[in-house]
């Protein structure tokens, strides 16, 4: 396995900001699971970056960029402290912020976090990937156990009453599981979206 010091990169004109490699699930469609490279450039961390190191690699691509989005090889609210002082210096350039989650951050960091991501943040993208607990148990193998699937759907609704933009995602589902998934999604106020399976990591999209 390839590592590297790659903490912010671009991809199709966005700036992504990858913090770590730690992840409470371990989904059986992670494009992780294919490569250690996404379209060139190399997301498995030789280790984490301080807020400092980020903002370093990121400030080139700022400019170039619509929206900074907190996405890389592992689940960034291990690294809430990161997202907090990284989204503070996005903002001040006027640039949009984006968290993908698998929603499960409240677990991981002990306590409810959208009230810290409410005045960072402009928008969150929530993997929900399942719309019952125990397909989401079959699916993303969460190592918070049979808890998880209700945590994520408390994230999302937790997120919409704050007023952040929320959208939940879903890979590659049949279609009854697409139309509960989305039923289940504007159930909790968020927007809905269907990702396709990424079998290459470099045709990511």
């Amino acid at each position: 396995m390839d590592k590297s010091e790659t903490f912010a990169y671009m991809l199709h004109g966005t700036a992504y900001i990858n913090l770590t490699n730690r992840c409470c699930n371990d989904c059986n469609f992670c494009i992780r699971q294919n490569a250690d490279t996404l379209c060139g450039n190399t997301l498995w961390l030789a280790r984490e970056p301080s807020a400092d190191e980020v903002i370093a690699q990121l400030t080139p691509l700022i400019a170039l960029s619509k929206e900074a989005v907190f996405c890389g090889y592992g689940e960034p609210t291990y690294r809430l402290d990161e997202i907090l002082a990284v989204s503070a210096f996005i903002r001040t350039h006027h640039k949009k912020v984006r968290l993908n989650t698998n929603g499960l951050g409240g677990l991981i960091n002990g306590f409810d976090i959208v009230p810290l991501l409410q005045n960072s943040v402009h928008s969150v993208s929530v993997s929900l990937n399942a719309s019952g607990a125990e397909s989401y148990q079959q699916v993303c193998r969460p190592v918070f156990g049979p808890n998880a699937f209700a945590e994520v759907l408390s994230f999302i609704q937790r997120c919409v009453l704050a007023g952040i933009e929320t959208t939940a995602t879903v890979v590659d589902v049949s279609r009854a599981e697409h139309d509960a998934c989305k039923a289940l999604a504007e159930s909790l106020g968020a927007s809905f979206r269907l990702r396709g399976r990424i079998t290459d990591n470099e045709s990511y999209q």
